[in-house]
């Protein structure tokens, strides 16, 4: 690998990790503690605490692990390499967040800044051309196999489906409201 290769990825790579902390803060701090969704993989994660309580951040590594196997056949080696830093420093530093308080019960101020700090963390990470796996890998991984299809269209309805089951699975529809 060249010199200026190996930099930009190390480069990416501590983006990537910054992301994630700030996402992982999201979830913790505010939508978690709110039973709120994300949508993407920590959204099927947050129904599957509520439900069995398990480990958000564990959960969220689990349900990627055949994604990165499919997608080693279909996306680059830096960006899944780059994505699986991403997914496995988010679910480390969610399950460590976890043990801290919310910062709000309120949960318009919940959304608020759960969003601003997702939406944030998210953007850092796409400028490293990398993901935290969940939807917006399944979205590339379609996207390879169809091209006619828009990434961000396809991860917008993943995520929707996701906040529809959060919905279905709580049975409270306000937080679906919220989550949207």
């Amino acid at each position: 690998m060249e010199k200026n290769s190996i930099k930009n990825l190390s480069i990416e790579s501590i983006e990537t990790i910054i992301g994630s902390f700030i996402i992982a803060c999201a979830v913790s701090l505010f939508l978690l503690p709110n039973e709120l969704s994300s949508g993407g993989f920590s959204g099927i994660a947050t129904v599957l605490y509520y439900l069995f309580k398990f480990p958000v951040g564990t959960t969220i590594l689990f349900l990627n692990i055949p994604l990165f196997i499919w997608g080693r056949f279909k996306i680059g080696k830096n960006f899944l390499i780059k994505s699986l830093v991403g997914t496995i420093s988010l679910s480390l530093f969610i399950n460590y967040l976890d043990n801290l308080s919310p910062l709000t019960d309120d949960k318009i101020l919940a959304c608020i800044y759960g969003g601003v700090l997702t939406g944030l963390g998210t953007a850092l990470i796409l400028r490293a051309h990398a993901s935290t796996g969940g939807s917006d890998l399944l979205g590339l991984i379609i996207r390879e196999y169809n091209p006619k299809y828009e990434t961000g269209r396809l991860i917008a309805i993943i995520d929707f489906v996701i906040v529809v089951l959060n919905v279905i699975f709580l049975k409270k529809v306000e937080i679906g409201l919220y989550s949207f």
